[in-house]
């Protein structure tokens, strides 16, 4: 037995919940003709390929090639109960003229039917173009790029930041611009892919089902918003890596405790094991229709999405999650005044494992820029009136004890160029990094706003000048959709906010609401 399906096997044994996946799992990598016949290519009445291809997670080797096979997307995708072959082909070149490197995969039923092809061998730094085949069905064409070589020295590096993608709430014009950007090393995605709610009248567009809590529920959701054509054509031309928020399960989710855990009295409780079934469901869903590694295979309820990637010596990237581990949210989780909870010292955003894997990355000497690339907030935001604080207790500021012990790490490594990107909000944010009580600059973080949650949005806020002026940390605030386009380079760390005008209708010009530049061993913000 190799060595990855032993894994799974063993923490298969743990309890039914996460038996279950593991199990599948584990047959899915045995060799085919230890299983069951496999179907014969169908012959596909509809396109197979509606949801599109992407490509992710880049080393300097290889990158992951995804695709799933759906006919019948919104209906559970409409393929037979077998295990389909799937063709892939890797090319130089746009055209596919040459390829260099081809295969095949198996799309299982038990994975919705997704092909998820690690490849290994490539050379760094460089684009490949991609495509599948399932019978005489071709997929678009898709291209990629791998990391550049460990000691390699680039003079520069560009990425994305975006997330936070509510299909009521807009269109995704944002993504059409991101596919247009041209050649970006990689997109991180922080989260909130999908969003789970139910359909809700008065929106620019509408949700396909109620409020999803099943497997199927999910994977109908997944495919309603990657059949998006800007976000299809985003996911085609660049790589990503992928986090997830809370959305992707249920709102404000913490550790193994839904929204609804009890400290709200207009809404009853949901048990902790029924809420593993449910986040069972939505892990499964989402490693479907992600470019992910086979780390990342969910084991039931449980899933290792933290992660790190190196970009030669410039770039240094640690994806977190900052949802399966933390405590639950204090003070209610709303924004609310700091109650006696919300200075507990053992109130964590990462699980311990996670914490400590960071403390080891953040350290000088790993790369010339170090990026923290994770989901909400590490940003102090302020919202209540001189001497009485209000904060969103779901953010880094519900949980003060953690953001210390990461900033005071940072301080005592002597790490100088930190830099924190993030979503969630709804809006973009920019400021600067400090232990509790002020002192030194110890990083800076850029939060993007979001590519359609929220609607249209505005400039600004009525309370902007408050929240301001009460935070002088924070340099930059705007309430546009859109992106954050970052370029990199040895001697500087440039932040670009690209914003569109409207998502309640499509076709929206890209605009350009504030740039910002980081020295190196001299966090904060310069504005360009």
């Amino acid at each position: 037995m190799d060595s990855i399906a032993r894994h799974i096997l063993d923490l298969s044994r743990r309890g039914l919940l996460r038996g279950g996946l593991g199990m599948a799992a584990l047959a899915a990598l045995q060799p085919a003709g230890a299983r069951h016949a496999l179907a014969q290519p169908p012959r596909f009445e509809r396109d197979p390929f509606t949801l599109g291809v992407a490509s992710g997670d880049p080393w300097p080797e290889g990158v992951v090639l995804w695709t799933r096979l759906a006919p019948e997307p919104l209906a559970g995708g409409g393929m037979p109960r077998q295990a389909v072959p799937v063709r892939w082909q890797l090319s130089e070149e746009p055209e596919m003229r040459r390829v260099v490197r081809e295969g095949e995969a198996l799309a299982y039923p038990e994975f919705g039917h997704a092909v998820h092809v690690e490849l290994e061998g490539l050379r760094p730094g460089r684009f490949y173009w991609y495509r599948f085949q399932a019978g005489e069905a071709l997929s678009p064409i898709g291209r990629t790029r791998t990391a550049p070589a460990p000691g390699a020295a680039p003079a520069g590096l560009r990425f994305v930041n975006a997330g936070c993608q509510h299909y009521e709430h807009g269109h995704f014009t944002a993504w059409r611009h991101i596919a247009g950007e041209g050649e970006l090393d990689f997109v991180f995605h922080y989260g909130d892919f999908i969003y789970e709610y139910g359909p809700r009248g008065g929106q620019p567009r509408r949700h396909n089902s109620p409020e999803v809590y099943t497997l199927d529920d999910y994977r109908n959701r997944y495919a309603l918003y990657r059949m998006d054509p800007e976000l299809m054509a985003a996911q085609a031309a660049h790589p990503f890596l992928h986090s997830f928020d809370d959305h992707e399960v249920d709102n404000d989710w913490a550790g193994p405790f839904s929204e609804e855990d009890g400290s709200r009295p207009d809404r009853p409780a949901v048990p902790p094991e029924l809420f593993a079934l449910r986040k069972q469901a939505a892990f499964q869903a989402w490693y479907e229709h992600m470019p992910l590694r086979r780390a990342q295979l969910p084991r039931g309820p449980e899933i290792q999405a933290w992660r790190g990637f190196r970009f030669g010596g410039l770039l240094e990237v640690s994806v977190l999650d900052t949802r399966s581990g933390r405590t639950d949210q204090p003070c209610g989780g709303a924004t609310a005044a700091p109650c006696e909870g919300w200075a507990d010292p053992a109130a964590r955003m990462m699980d311990p494992a996670q914490e400590a894997w960071l403390m080891e990355r953040l350290r000088p000497g790993r790369a010339r820029w170090q990026v923290l690339a994770h989901q909400v907030p590490i940003l102090k935001r302020d919202f209540g009136a001189p001497g009485a604080p209000r904060y969103s207790m779901d953010k880094w500021d519900g949980y003060p004890a953690a953001r210390e012990r990461l900033l005071r790490h940072v301080e005592e490594s002597g790490l100088r160029d930190l830099i924190a990107v993030s979503g969630d909000v709804h809006a973009a944010w920019a400021g600067t990094l400090h232990r509790e009580g002020g002192g030194a600059a110890l990083g800076t973080e850029f939060t993007a706003t979001s590519i359609s949650s929220g609607g249209d949005g505005s400039e600004t806020m009525a309370n902007t000048p408050k929240v301001m002026a009460q935070n002088p940390h924070l340099g930059f605030f705007n309430n546009r959709r859109g992106y954050t386009l970052h370029e990199v380079a040895a001697d500087r760390f440039l932040a670009t906010y690209r914003a569109v005008a409207e998502v309640s209708h499509p076709g929206a010009a890209r605009e350009d609401r504030g740039a910002f530049v980081v020295e190196p061993g001299r966090p904060g913000l310069k504005a360009v």
